[in-house]
């Protein structure tokens, strides 16, 4: 039995994943079990918190923190040196390409100014430099008084940030270091070490998912201290073990109104930013499966949290045999300056996921985080990549020379479509062997995910324990 410490756990939820991540699975209740109090730091409204014991958890709302021109100018100078800093690595380059602009409005000057600067200055020192002088930029704001005031009243004895991008949290971390909290951060997403830019701020401790992403933070953040760093897994898989988010399968086929009797082709939407070719890929399936090319079977289409079904419209109407899961995220507050941010999955939804994952036969993505989620329960997968330089469709053909997806390229757990013919072809493989490549996805996982899926929330609980 864990022994509860005396100390006070403070945890910053920036948004709806997180939300996921920490709130949904059982990180809290076993927070709850390790620290004397657990304060939430909510960039969420309170309202989102409705399941949660306020005997037992405090939940603070947080201000909302606007970015100036000027914290903006810092931020994005330590962003761009950051990517300056690591160009040989492949998503990096195309993230620091992807930045630049051709305008000359006075935004578009500012971007060019932190071009020419970050082009001589993008050492570490130089970085650090730039967040101490974003954090004098904002320091007298009075939003970031605001958090000062909160740290102080709650007087936390350590902050955990359960992502480590969002900008405003670099607010939040200035005062952690001001009033000498220890602060440690999750890192998000298993591709946001290898191909994004800075994070908000320099942590004191980080959580990862694997001895590989711990391998790539010391690589990219060669400031860090090894010691500094615990390998916790991700408690975004958790609810795929836990029994309340079971979903009966005739429950399933009911809800989703498909034929028990024929296989299923679950194709994953990204969102309408990097997706812009999945009504291209969805059509591609439909056509497949109506002409025979694809073996009998049928095809549900799950779209991303992040947007609404509206780009799919014309789909639908041309493709009506399609069954279609929208993701039940609700929208907490309106007018904020993100508003994505502000949508947080219902159980209903993490249940339906579940399902999804458990009973259908394989997995078509365009390159996502959603080929680990299916080989979990050890589902083929198949990407899709229909776009390059010269075709004139979205090029995500180049997501596939990015790190941390040459690693599942070079494994083997996958197969790569960069067209009908070749998604035909691996789909009919696929459905008349299940286990093919099922090593592959096995070792795949080993590798992206460091702990097994009911150790990990405990794991990020001991993680920020040790700390103390």
């Amino acid at each position: 039995m864990t022994l509860a410490s005396s100390k006070t756990l403070g945890i910053v939820i920036t948004d709806g994943v997180g939300f996921r991540n920490f709130v949904l699975s059982t990180f809290l209740t076993k927070a709850a079990r390790s620290f004397e109090k657990v304060v939430i730091f909510s960039g969420l409204p309170s309202s989102a918190f409705p399941e949660l014991d306020k005997a037992v958890f405090t939940i603070v709302e947080l201000p909302v923190f606007t970015e100036t021109k000027t914290n903006w100018f810092w931020r994005k100078l330590k962003e761009v040196a950051h990517l300056q800093n690591h160009k040989s690595n492949p998503g990096i380059a195309d993230n620091y390409e992807m930045n630049k602009t051709k305008s000359w409005s006075a935004h578009g000057l500012l971007v060019r100014l932190v071009y020419a600067v970050s082009s001589v200055f993008h050492s570490e020192k130089n970085i650090l430099k730039y967040e101490e002088l974003q954090e004098q930029s904002f320091k007298k704001d009075a939003i970031v008084a605001k958090y000062g005031e909160i740290l102080k009243e709650h007087k936390p004895d350590i902050l955990f940030f359960t992502h480590q991008r969002p900008p405003f949290i670099a607010t939040l971390v200035y005062w952690a270091k001001k009033l000498q909290i220890p602060h440690a951060s999750f890192i998000f997403s298993w591709d946001n070490l290898a191909s994004k830019g800075r994070m908000a701020g320099t942590f004191d401790y980080f959580l990862v998912w694997s001895d590989l992403m711990k391998k790539e933070l010391l690589r990219f953040y060669p400031f860090t201290k090894e010691k500094a760093i615990s390998v916790v897994g991700t408690p975004q898989f958790e609810p795929y073990v836990l029994p309340e988010f079971d979903l009966s399968e005739s429950e399933f086929y009911k809800t989703l109104d498909l034929n028990s009797e024929a296989k299923i082709i679950c194709y994953s939407c990204a969102d309408a930013s990097i997706g812009p070719n999945d009504p291209l890929v969805i059509a591609t399936l439909a056509e497949g499966i109506r002409s025979g090319a694809i073996d009998s079977c049928q095809l549900l289409v799950r779209t991303s949290p992040a947007e609404d079904e509206r780009r799919f419209g014309e789909t639908k109407t041309k493709y009506p045999e399609i069954k279609w899961n929208h993701p039940k995220w609700e929208l907490t507050r309106e007018g904020h300056p993100e508003p994505w941010s502000q949508r947080v999955p219902t159980r209903e939804d993490l249940s339906m996921l579940k399902a999804i994952l458990k009973f259908c036969d394989l997995n078509v993505n365009m390159l996502s985080t959603m080929s680990l989620d299916f080989m979990l329960f050890e589902k083929p997968v198949v990407n899709t990549a229909f776009g390059n330089g010269a075709n004139g469709l979205y090029n995500d053909q180049r997501f596939l020379k990015y790190e941390h997806y040459d690693n599942v390229v070079k494994s083997g757990a996958v197969k790569i479509a960069k067209n009908s013919e070749e998604l035909y072809t691996a789909l009919n493989a696929y459905l008349r062997n299940p286990n093919l490549d099922l090593e592959n996805r096995r070792k795949l996982i080993d590798m992206q995910v460091g702990k097994p899926l009911n150790e990990t929330t405990q794991a990020c609980v001991q993680a920020l324990k040790n700390t103390l």
